[in-house]
């Protein structure tokens, strides 16, 4: 079952951590606030996490598991993008 050198499960185990990790801040943030938000951390979250996920799915050679984390990462990329221009009108604005 666990026929990969250790170092490769760890940075597995440690992708899925970071990408499991968006989801207890975005509940923590939302609770805090009584309203559904999502944080900016959770975009960072997910970004590392999904990264992480993609070079081991690369390096098991899982097409679909690279297909699907890949897909993961351009999204996250382009949300902190939209984040980072509209905070840069705001200040620009201000």
């Amino acid at each position: 079952m666990f026929e990969q050198p250790w170092i490769w499960l760890a940075i597995g185990f440690a992708g899925q951590l970071l990408f499991s990790a968006r989801f207890i801040v975005q509940w923590l943030s939302s609770e805090r606030q009584r309203r559904s938000v999502v944080p900016l951390a959770f975009w960072y979250f997910s970004i590392a996490g999904g990264i992480t996920l993609f070079v081991y799915a690369v390096h098991i050679g899982d097409p679909v598991f690279i297909l699907g984390q890949s897909m993961g990462v351009l999204i996250y990329a382009r949300n902190l993008w939209f984040i980072r221009r509209e905070r840069q009108q705001l200040a620009a604005a201000e």
